[in-house]
């Protein structure tokens, strides 16, 4: 399809060094998305991966607040960006540049721009795995994401209500349409454990996830229980999994994690070899 230009269109480039690049993605807001994603890729750093966080969600750049972070990146040599570190982990936000309360209002090409750049011009290194926190919805982040580079994979988050099954099958469709692996649905807000009686309450349902992915044959990543001290971790910026794999608050979201990472490896091994060309 040519360019606007009358140029032809390169079609999406792999980053030099980054093996896996992961979306993760939701047909609507309000689900932990964001949370997942942190906890993710500090999950999969935790592991002994080398991990980069691309925060793409231009308008709720939440990253920074749930990392704890909140410098602005250094320019280095010509015209490039060295991406903040937090617990190991290599990131960048539009809300580092950005900070404050103030909204970002962009249209479409300034949306297109702040991807390529953060892709292309950020000094990323070496990553086993970059991880992409994209806004809720199917917009245009999501499409600027796949024409710049070749995704390996999207995760779609829910939690098990009505609602937000019927957005979550949106987004599988929209990343079945632009020809995206599905890495899997992983069921948020699952369930609530009572401190007081460990009963478990459904606050939300429950299953409803499991049955989707099931129904659009993809894998089910699992469930993560509704946990104030995710969010306490989260507001504090320090996330829950730093309290390692055997904390019962963090347990579920490891579970996940190694999921993903056999999910991604499994992808890989299955792609054509011009796909996971890094060099």
């Amino acid at each position: 399809m040519p360019h606007q230009h009358g140029q032809p269109a390169q079609g999406p480039q792999p980053l030099p060094g980054v093996d896996a690049i992961i979306a993760v993605g939701s047909g609507k807001g309000g689900v932990g998305k964001t949370t997942l994603a942190v906890n993710l890729a500090v999950a999969l750093t935790k592991m002994g991966h080398k991990v980069g966080l691309l925060d793409a969600d231009v308008y709720g750049p939440n990253v920074p607040l749930m990392l704890g972070v909140n410098d602005q990146p250094r320019m280095v040599g010509e015209n490039r960006i060295e991406p903040l570190q937090a617990f190991g982990l290599k990131v960048i936000s539009v809300g580092f540049l950005n900070p404050g309360d103030k909204p970002i209002i962009w249209r479409g090409p300034m949306l297109h721009q702040i991807v390529r750049q953060f892709l292309g011009l950020v000094e990323w290194g070496h990553l086993d795995y970059m991880i992409v926190d994209l806004p809720p919805g199917t917009g245009d982040i999501a499409l600027s994401l796949v024409q710049t580079v070749p995704l390996t994979g999207a995760i779609v988050v829910s939690t098990p209500s009505d609602v937000s099954l019927q957005d979550a099958r949106k987004a599988i469709e929209m990343f079945r349409q632009m020809k995206v692996d599905v890495v899997g649905v992983v069921e948020n807000m699952s369930y609530f454990v009572c401190p007081h009686c460990q009963h478990e309450v459904d606050i939300f349902s429950r299953g409803g996830a499991e049955k989707m992915a099931t129904q659009f044959s993809v894998p089910f990543l699992g469930s993560i229980e509704l946990d104030p001290e995710v969010r306490k971790a989260g507001d504090g910026g320090k996330p829950v999994v730093l309290e390692g794999e055997g904390s019962p608050h963090a347990k579920s979201i490891y579970s996940f994690a190694r999921r993903v990472a056999d999910r991604v490896a499994e992808i890989r091994a299955n792609a054509p070899a011009s796909v996971i060309q890094i060099q």
